[in-house]
């Protein structure tokens, strides 16, 4: 895969002294032209040999560019922030907004490359984390993101020489780093799980291209000109994002029967069996939140439900257990500019707790397989896709120790009916109701039919749905916290016999 970055491509001087200053000003044009229609981000990985001109190209690209819409970002060793949370976590927050260039040094590729080769990780580990991140990448393209991938490459006897060649030089000595000097030493195993990435995770929407890197002038141009003819290309589509071929219709079910079909809505408690219940649960999650294991984990709860169905009261309830300073709610309404402005998960990635802490979403990422289906705010391929991407989601969650916890809180019609004309009468509730809740109203059956594809597509294993019969709200707030007190308790289990095993 290498051998054509092995031979000694080169320009000459005045080839480039040429060439430059016509793709400088192109690059230019098709940079602002970006920024204007602010269509999509382009995401630049920058992954390769130590040595082979990667800081020296990034750093000419933001001199002939404008750097004021440039990110460069750089991934260390992690910090104790992002160490107690999923490995993504970092990435995502660093995205580049619409209109503009990220430019990602240490990236994901360098994190694996770097763990197999010094024997952090196993082949199974780096076969995982070869197909996260294509379904990550694959992501952000079906969102529209342009996507670079670059490896700069040497062989193993021009890294030598080039490192040495640094070394001596009293001016550019500073620039070699011990990381630099150990790569030499294992420079064969190196590019050897460096090409099976790259064979791996070359895809059509985010192909790999490899630069030879021992003369600047060849390894400058030819950068400057892949993203040219990149950008150029994806300015010239159509506005609007493709959406490919038009998915064929989730199938109904041929008897009308459906899981909220089948809930119970007469379940209730009396108020002294709900006082009781109450405290007892409250008091339960109280000490699990308490517990030493809680460190190793971080809990999230997701509140969907029906307009009125009481989401807000079970979530008080819930949080009256706990100290203030130990959880976090996020109400998720419309997105802000700034939110449309990258994928759709982008926002929710943000607020994910660090372990041992809590975070309740009172409306979630499952937005975008509800509301936005329903309202059309989305094409049909884009939620279909997201029943996918959030299993993924949730499955990074748990991998990293994140207890994930998920409501549908339910009501019947006629109960709907007489909470909306309760909150009408009553003046310190009417804040509650909105025109909005009407117009939902009257798309009843179409929300239905979708928590129906919703449960049947995103409840796993990994994650499961629990559907809350909230005709009575006690009922509801009680089912609420026992499932929560039953998830920590199983998680905490399950720590237990892991380390057990790991004795």
């Amino acid at each position: 895969m290498f051998e054509s970055a092995e031979i000694g491509h080169a320009i000459d001087k005045d080839t480039y002294d040429a060439e430059v200053p016509a793709l400088r000003e192109a690059l230019l044009e098709a940079q602002y032209e970006l920024q204007q229609q602010k269509r999509f981000p382009v995401i630049i990985l920058i992954n390769g040999i130590e040595g082979a001109g990667k800081g020296e190209t990034v750093k000419l690209l933001n001199e002939w560019m404008d750097p004021r819409l440039i990110e460069v970002r750089t991934f260390d060793q992690q910090t104790d922030e992002e160490l107690a949370r999923p490995p993504a976590w970092r990435y995502w927050r660093q995205l580049p907004a619409k209109g503009r260039m990220g430019i990602f040094f240490g990236n994901w590729y360098s994190q694996m490359l770097q763990g197999r080769v010094h024997g952090q990780i196993k082949d199974a580990r780096l076969d995982q984390a070869i197909a996260g991140a294509e379904r990550l990448e694959k992501m952000f393209c079906d969102e529209g993101a342009l996507i670079f991938k670059f490896w700069f490459h040497l062989s193993k006897k021009q890294m030598k020489a080039r490192l040495k060649a640094l070394a001596d030089d009293p001016l550019h000595s500073w620039r070699i780093s011990p990381l630099d000097w150990q790569q030499s030493k294992t420079y064969d195993k190196f590019v050897h799980f460096g090409e099976r990435v790259l064979r791996r995770t070359s895809r059509d929407y985010a192909p790999w291209h490899v630069i030879e890197g021992v003369d600047s002038n060849y390894r400058s141009l030819t950068v400057g000109k892949i993203l040219l003819d990149g950008l150029q290309n994806a300015l010239k589509l159509p506005k609007g994002k493709a959406s490919g071929m038009n998915p064929a219709p989730l199938p109904s079910a041929v008897d009308q029967m459906s899981l909220l079909n089948s809930l119970d809505m007469t379940l209730s408690l009396d108020k002294d069996d709900y006082e009781e219940q109450l405290i007892t649960e409250q008091a339960r999650f109280s000490g699990l939140m308490r517990d030493k294991r809680m460190r190793k984990h971080a809990l999230v709860t997701v509140f969907e439900g029906n307009d009125a169905a009481g989401k807000g009261g079970a979530i008080r309830r819930v949080a009256a257990a706990l100290d203030p300073r130990q959880y976090h709610i996020v109400p998720i309404a419309a997105p802000t500019e700034d939110e449309r402005a990258q994928p759709y998960l982008w926002r929710f990635w943000q607020k994910i707790p660090a372990r041992g802490m809590f975070t309740v979403f009172d409306r979630s990422w499952y937005g975008r397989v509800l509301v936005e289906r329903i309202e059309g705010f989305c094409t049909p391929a884009d939620w279909m896709r997201a029943y996918g991407e959030i299993n993924d989601f949730e499955e990074q969650l748990r991998d990293a120790g994140v207890i994930v916890v998920k409501f549908w809180l339910a009501i019947d019609k006629q109960t709907q009916l007489e909470r909306f004309q309760a909150r009408e009468a009553i003046p310190f509730k009417r804040f509650k109701i909105t025109e909005d809740d009407w117009r939902n109203r009257d798309k009843w059956d179409d929300y239905r039919a979708a928590v129906g594809d919703m449960v049947d597509r995103t409840s796993t294993e990994v994650s499961p749905w629990t559907l809350v019969e909230a005709n009575d709200k006690r009922w509801a707030r009680v089912k609420v916290l026992r499932t929560i007190n039953l998830a920590l308790e199983e998680a905490f289990d399950k720590s237990d016999k892991h380390d057990k095993k790991k004795k």
